[in-house]
């Protein structure tokens, strides 16, 4: 028999109107994350986005070190204002942080018209070490995370007492260690680290040659990254099979 929306547990009009209006409000803030990438590439990068980066003065650097922790700090006060527990928190993060970054490049396409393809390389975060991979890559993982945010909303409206599972979060944290691994390995190995993106003078006033100035990213570490989308995967698809999302036989790992 088909069910409506209405008749679809957890997802009666008071989580639908949160998440419509924390939508709005994590898209809202995913142009004010590309606005100031629209100004700092104006400033570093006239002719367009590329590498070898261009490095910056150590007040600019500190103050996006500060930005990611600040856009970070945001998404997760969003998600305590909508969320009694820390289960419900944590799926509403997930969300927020999908929604936001989907939205911070949908924005970049719309200002800059870019990135021109989506297996453009992007310098992702700078926390704690640099994070470097195509653009495909994070949006992948956004998809996921507002799918694990939405099954975990969706569980606990039904019932309060749902858990995630022992299993399911030892497969959730290999795959996050996973994706950042398959970020960061290539520019640690050629000895990239927050501090390379200072401009540091001399003396005499003249430029110092920065180990990013010629930094070039290698290719993307696939085989860090297929780990991490297959133990993400897996834990999604329990965690539907938990919720009765999906037919058990769909199962990739066995209860």
């Amino acid at each position: 028999m088909h069910r409506t929306e209405q008749d679809v547990p957890g997802m009666q009009g008071s989580l639908i109107e949160r998440l419509v209006t924390a939508s709005v409000f994590f898209v809202a803030m995913s142009l004010l994350e590309s606005a100031v990438v629209v100004y700092l590439r104006e400033l570093y990068y006239p002719n367009g986005f590329r590498f070898p980066l261009v490095p910056m003065n150590a007040t600019v650097v500190m103050t996006e070190v500060l930005r990611e922790v600040a856009t970070m700090v945001m998404l997760w006060t969003v998600a305590a204002l909508l969320a009694r527990t820390a289960l419900e928190r944590f799926a509403w993060f997930c969300f927020g942080f999908g929604i936001w970054d989907l939205g911070y490049y949908a924005w970049l396409k719309v200002l800059l018209n870019w990135p021109t393809a989506i297996s453009e390389t992007d310098l992702l975060f700078m926390l704690p070490l640099p994070w470097v991979g195509p653009v495909w890559a994070p949006c992948l993982i956004s998809f996921g995370l507002i799918g694990f945010g939405l099954v975990i909303m969706a569980a606990r409206a039904r019932d309060r007492s749902w858990k995630v599972g022992a299993l399911n979060w030892w497969l959730l944290g290999c795959s996050v260690c996973a994706f950042l691994i398959s970020f960061m390995i290539d520019p640690f190995e050629q000895g990239v680290r927050m501090d390379s993106f200072v401009h540091m003078e001399t003396g005499t006033g003249s430029a110092m040659s920065s180990v990013i100035d010629n930094y070039m990213p290698g290719p993307f570490n696939w085989e860090w990254f297929f780990i991490g989308f297959v133990a993400g995967l897996a834990a999604l698809v329990r965690l539907l099979r938990s919720v009765g999302g999906i037919p058990e036989r769909a199962a990739i790992l066995p209860d």
